[in-house]
């Protein structure tokens, strides 16, 4: 079985391809800007058309923490919407190509009732700050149900909560709030610097997987056949960015003092994922926070 994984080098797409390896069972084919501008519509299709996989994992995106997504609006909704043109009409020929599709929690509405399940999209109001991402990973899934009705295709929906872990985006700004926490709080130690700031009031409930148990999770439900359809891919556990914070002061062995801006806006209140529907086919994730966060600042030492 081919798989194409789209999005090769970055955290997700990385772990995938790795994952896939290992079990040497399936020909994994990686793409990445290097071969392949998904905003180009006609490298999308001479890619397609080349390798006709069998499957095809979309783990490439425009993608950024709070500060990015709020301050380049433009560029997220525009990049994220060319990508999945292009992928969707490329393989509107190839209707035997499963496609699986990942996408955001960020889709929910920003009044979801917690836990939030699969039924609740498209039912209130997004979050401001990333509201232009999360339309464009709306207007995928939209796109992925035309082309399955219309054509035939199997398209299968993957919305996983909060993701960290090796390879990812360590940069101050554009990165993620784990990733961006490390990064910064790292600098502060080597710094010495005595106090650390952090936006909010660290009162935000926040739910996170490391991106090795989205992988193993994709795998399992392809080798379980499921092919279509939207699923929350979650740990399930939830932590304030205050505990989350303290937690990394741990790990990086930062030894100043911690201070929240309250003048900066926390986002969402509370956002975790109903996985249940994951849970009920046999997949749990396997690493929690903590050897995660560990797993993470290892990697960011010996790569950065």
């Amino acid at each position: 079985m081919k798989v194409l994984i789209l999005g090769s080098r970055g955290m997700v797409g990385s772990s995938i391809s790795r994952m896939f390896k290992q079990l040497k069972t399936y020909e994994v084919i990686n793409s990445s800007r290097a071969d392949t501008n998904l905003f180009s519509l006609e490298q999308t299709k001479r890619l397609i058309e080349e390798h006709t996989p069998d499957i095809i994992i979309n783990s490439a995106a425009t993608v950024g923490g709070i500060v990015a997504n709020n301050s380049f609006r433009t560029e997220f909704i525009i990049n994220n919407l060319k990508i999945n043109l292009n992928l969707f009409e490329s393989v509107l020929n190839y209707p035997n190509i499963n496609i699986i599709n990942l996408g955001s929690s960020c889709i929910y509405p920003l009044d979801a009732s917690n836990p939030i399940k699969e039924s609740s999209l498209m039912t209130g109001k997004l979050e401001p700050t990333n509201s232009p991402y999360a339309m464009a990973k709306l207007t995928s899934i939209e796109m992925g149900e035309s082309v399955s009705i219309q054509y035939g295709h199997n398209v299968l929906n993957l919305m996983p909560t909060n993701l960290y872990g090796p390879n990812d985006n360590f940069d101050f700004e554009k990165s993620h709030v784990i990733p961006g926490l490390i990064a910064r709080m790292h600098k502060a130690k080597i710094d010495k610097e005595d106090k650390f700031s952090v936006w909010g009031t660290g009162k935000p409930l926040r739910e996170f997987l490391y991106v090795d148990d989205l992988a193993l999770a994709i795998i399992h439900l392809i080798e379980n056949n499921v092919k279509s359809g939207i699923y929350n891919i979650g740990s399930g556990e939830e932590i304030d960015i205050a505990n989350l914070v303290n937690q990394l002061k741990e790990v990086i062995n930062y030894k100043g003092k911690i201070l929240f801006d309250d003048s900066k806006p926390d986002g969402n209140p509370r956002k975790l994922l109903d996985s249940s529907k994951i849970f009920s086919l046999g997949w749990k994730p396997k690493i929690n926070l903590k050897t995660g966060l560990k797993e993470t600042y290892s990697w960011f030492l010996t790569n950065q």
